[in-house]
């Protein structure tokens, strides 16, 4: 198939870049999102969201004259679906977002149109859920239209390089809806497209994330046990990794962010008896916020009356992305067992939360301290010079949740370090 002109739903870290990219090749493209300040930000030349040479990206699909910004969809020959699906109570996924978008499409849906659903979903939404919603236009899906399921696989941080040479997996009801899929990315992947079922390409993406979640809470229990034990694990890692078939991943404070930390989750709720290893593994990795608390509370004695400056809030390095990230649950428990809080985090300095005091420079969050506690290895948190950070604050104790800094070099500038993972030999 060809297409001249596409529709794509929702505008956040994934809608954006897609659809800039799909301008910037050619295609017109209208960005539509309910958010009206998303909308307006974006018509007035802004960026809502940090993603590296995305605003140039943008600026550049605009200025093409191909991607217009609206809070309607308009009649397309494709429709994209990139709306969040987070869960509600319960760990149960809310498809709220995927609902209203799919009605949102059905006054405008035509014979021949392909509509993609991008959004992470559990298995069979595409069946399930999206078909019946668009057939109450009147038409039939795979036999009036196409329908499929592409599930977005890039890394915060890198979008707008894995979009395009990432591998993509187009998953369509049927045959002829997968090659659509097909046709439509190929305006710009560069990466191989792979045509299967829709209810596989929702599993492919929902397995890759949960691989990770799982790979994750193995690391962070020998995190566990090497405090108790008297190793540090960041070596002990690093050497059982040396063997050829081992990658085992980084510990931390916890897993965040809008799919590692929530897809497994998706699997637990439509297969509960299938799934006792992925549920084990989501409840040690949402327990690991709670070990680093006691990890503070040990380091400082105590939390009560203590203000602490909290080292960075995003759900992973060097992007602004806050969403389930461990390191503001932390930043709550702490204020919660009576901690004054501070909280620096240098790609999002217009975050707020209730309770934490949020610093506009790494100065005003050291100021009058009685600990540093390095949550996000941030690059520019990561290469703190210890000796400048001691001139600017009275404290000297300093924990470390991600091995970010150099134990000696820290302690050479007169800090007691304490860090994750890491137990004292006996």
């Amino acid at each position: 198939m060809k297409f001249t002109k596409i529709c794509v739903l929702g505008l956040g870290y994934i809608g954006l870049p897609t659809a800039s990219t799909f301008a910037t090749h050619g295609l017109r493209v209208v960005g539509m999102d309910v958010n009206p300040r998303v909308v307006e930000t974006l018509q007035n030349g802004g960026l809502h969201i940090h993603e590296p040479g995305l605003r140039t990206l943008v600026q550049a699909a605009l200025k093409s004259g191909n991607l217009s910004i609206s809070t309607e969809p308009e009649e397309a020959e494709a429709f994209i679906i990139a709306v969040p699906t987070p869960f509600k109570e319960g760990k149960k996924a809310d498809m709220e977002f995927v609902i209203s978008a799919g009605q949102a499409i059905v006054p405008h849906l035509r014979p021949g149109n392909l509509v993609i659903l991008e959004s992470t979903s559990p298995p069979r939404t595409t069946i399930d859920v999206v078909a019946p919603i668009l057939e109450k236009s009147g038409l039939v899906a795979g036999d009036d239209f196409h329908l499929a399921y592409s599930p977005e696989r890039v890394l915060p941080g890198q979008i707008l390089r894995e979009l395009i040479d990432n591998a993509r997996v187009i998953g369509g009801i049927d045959r002829a809806s997968s090659e659509a899929g097909r046709d439509l990315y190929a305006t710009f992947v560069r990466g191989e497209i792979i045509c299967t079922t829709a209810t596989t390409a929702e599993m492919v993406k929902l397995m890759e994330n949960t691989y990770r979640d799982v790979n994750i809470a193995i690391a962070n229990e020998f995190s566990r046990l090497a405090a108790r034990f008297g190793v540090d694990v960041w070596e002990a890692i690093e050497l059982a990794n040396r063997h050829p078939r081992v990658n085992i991943l980084r510990p931390g404070p916890g897993v965040g962010g809008h799919c590692i930390s929530v897809d497994p989750w998706f699997l637990v709720e439509a297969a509960p008896d299938l799934t006792p290893l992925i549920r084990t593994s989501r409840q040690v990795n949402d327990e690991q916020p709670g070990v680093v608390v006691d990890l503070l509370h040990k380091a400082l004695g105590g939390l009560a009356g203590k203000r602490l400056a909290i080292l960075g809030l995003a759900y992973k390095p060097d992007v602004d992305d806050l969403r389930e990230s461990p390191a503001v649950d932390i930043a709550y428990r702490l204020v919660e067992m009576g901690a004054e809080v501070v909280a620096y985090e240098p790609y999002k300095l217009d975050a707020e939360f209730p309770g934490i005091s949020m610093a506009q420079s790494l100065e005003a969050a050291l100021g009058g301290v009685d600990g540093l506690v390095l949550l996000v290895a941030h690059t520019p948190l990561v290469n703190l010079v210890p000796g400048d950070v001691a001139a600017k604050t009275k404290a000297r104790i300093a924990i470390d949740a991600v091995n970010g800094w150099d134990t000696d070099a820290w302690e050479q500038a007169g800090f007691s370090i304490t860090r994750l993972g890491v137990g004292a030999v006996h």
